[in-house]
């Protein structure tokens, strides 16, 4: 934590989490938060996040450090959270980076997982993808299937990896709780939502965006991004993985209608 004080640090102490000030920004204050840990999560914020002031060249620093510092302090575990596309080139800065990172962590002599989440749920319902105005458009073709998780899952997931290390360790783990066609997720939102929400693929013709997503969308179609995980494996070995539809009336419930509302309390659509 940055600041041990802020609200969402006291909500974990709350909850009797112990926390501890680490900054990205400062790897020295790493050593102090990582001194007799048993594991480290490592995840680290990119510059293809809305909002992010970083860049790509800062999200490598920061992995590298997270491990580095990790393997020094003598954590017994490091787990990180990459993306579905690495190990391959994509040509899109910010998925390019997460290989670069990966490949660090495997050059140390430390026991780690890498895991490799698919596209979030969660993104589906931010106020910016324009439920309220009853459509959403994103990445695939409304007949091409594409894998989702809930973050939650995630934490859910490297709790089981850090609670049985040796048959976790040194493996690199492809993670999702469900694989939905651009049709299927307007069905799901329209029953979770009460009204009818339409769907359609992102256009490649927005002012400025359309190189990346031409890039994004490409990497769907040939699958790289669109995920390969083996679902049935892995809801047989986390039965808590949720699909979208109980998502929805679960954990994204609040977003939902948080979406849904966006024009009346003021969030506008980008």
């Amino acid at each position: 934590m940055r600041d041990p004080s802020g609200h969402r640090a006291r909500s974990l102490s709350a909850a009797g989490v112990e926390t501890v000030r680490g900054d990205l920004g400062d790897p020295e204050s790493l050593r102090a938060a990582f001194f007799g840990a048993h594991g480290v999560f490592s995840v680290q914020p990119n510059s293809g996040q809305a909002g992010a002031d970083v860049s790509n060249e800062d999200e490598v620093r920061f992995g590298a450090a997270v491990a580095e510092f990790a393997e020094r302090c003598g954590v017994a575990h490091l787990v990180y959270s990459s993306a579905v596309t690495a190990g391959s080139t994509t040509g899109v800065d910010h998925l390019d980076t997460k290989s670069r990172i990966e490949a660090h962590v495997r050059n140390l002599d430390i026991a780690g997982t890498i895991i490799r989440p698919a596209t979030f749920m969660e993104l589906l319902v931010t106020p910016e993808m324009g439920l309220d105005r009853g459509h959403l458009s994103f990445l695939m073709r409304s007949d091409q299937a594409m894998q989702f998780i809930a973050v939650r899952d995630i934490g859910r997931i490297v709790a089981v990896v850090f609670g049985s290390p040796d048959r976790y360790a040194s493996r690199t783990m492809e993670i999702a709780g469900d694989a939905l066609t651009g049709n299927a997720l307007a069905e799901n939102l329209t029953r979770a939502a009460g009204r009818m929400i339409s769907y359609s693929r992102l256009p490649t013709t927005l002012p400025g965006q359309d190189e990346v997503l031409g890039k994004l969308e490409a990497l769907v179609d040939d699958g790289t991004l669109a995920g390969n995980a083996n679902l049935d494996a892995l809801r047989a070995e986390f039965p808590f993985l949720l699909r979208f539809d109980r998502w929805l009336a679960g954990p994204g419930a609040g977003l939902l209608d948080q979406a849904l509302r966006s024009s009346d309390t003021g969030i506008a659509p980008r």
